[in-house]
C-alpha cells in the first residue's frame, strides 16, 4: 500500500498552514514558535493514521538550513518542542536530521570520514539523511490508511523514526506535507 513515488530530481516544497499547495517557505527552526505538547489523545489501531500525523496544513513545519551547526539545530529542536527538522537548502527540501542523528553516532562516524577535527564545525548537511533516503509515504495512501498500518510501518523498519508525508500538487511538484514520529505514534498508541 505504501509506496514511495517521488522523483530524486524534483523540487520538494513544504505544505504550510491553511494551504497545502503552497510552495512558500516556513519557519526557519530559529523563528518557529513553540509547538504546543499535544495532549495524550490516545488513539485506536483502527483509527485513521491521520490523528497521529503532524500535518503541516494545519502546523508550522520547522526548517533548518543544511549550514547551519549541529549544536545550534539541537538547541533550535528542543525550542521548538520537536525532534526532526526538515532540512532546506533556498526553498527546497534536501533532507532529514533528527536529535536522534544528532546525538548518535552520526557526528563522530562524520569525524572519523572527514578532514574535520571539531565537534562544534559539523553542519547539518553533513549528518542529514539525505532526501533520496528520507522514508516516505504518499498523502493519497495515508488518508485511508488507518494508525495500526503505521504503526506496522515503524515495526517493519526497525531504525526508522520519522517518516515524511508527500502530497502531489496540483501545479506541479511534490510538497511535504506532514511527518509521523514514531515515539508520537507509541505515546498515543499508549505503548
Amino acid at each position: 500500500m505504501f509506496e514511495r513515488e517521488s522523483d530524486s530530481d524534483e523540487h520538494i516544497f513544504i505544505a504550510r498552514p491553511g494551504d497545502s499547495l503552497s510552495v512558500e517557505p516556513a519557519h526557519a527552526a530559529s523563528e518557529a514558535p513553540r509547538r504546543p505538547t499535544p495532549g495524550r489523545r490516545r488513539v485506536a489501531p483502527t483509527d485513521p493514521a491521520t490523528r497521529v500525523m503532524t500535518d503541516f496544513t494545519v502546523q508550522t513545519p520547522v526548517l533548518v538550513a543544511a549550514e547551519r551547526l549541529i549544536d545550534d539545530a539541537l538547541r533550535d529542536m528542543m525550542v521548538a518542542g520537536v525532534r526532526a527538522l526538515l532540512v532546506t537548502r533556498g526553498e527546497t527540501v534536501i533532507g532529514l536530521i533528527t536529535s536522534y542523528d544528532i546525538q548518535g553516532e552520526r557526528p563522530l562516524q562524520f569525524l572519523n570520514d572527514s578532514g574535520f577535527t571539531r565537534h562544534d564545525e559539523i553542519q547539518v548537511g553533513h549528518i542529514m539523511t539525505p532526501w533520496e533516503r528520507v522514508p516516505t509515504l504518499e498523502w493519497a495512501a495515508v488518508n485511508a490508511a488507518r494508525v495500526q498500518e503505521i504503526a506496522d510501518l515503524f515495526r517493519a523498519r526497525r531504525t526508522t523514526t520519522h517518516i515524511v508525508v508527500l502530497e502531489r500538487s496540483e501545479r506541479g511538484g511534490t510538497i511535504v506535507r506532514g511527518l509521523f514520529s514514531r515515539t508520537q505514534l507509541e505515546r498515543q498508541l499508549g505503548g
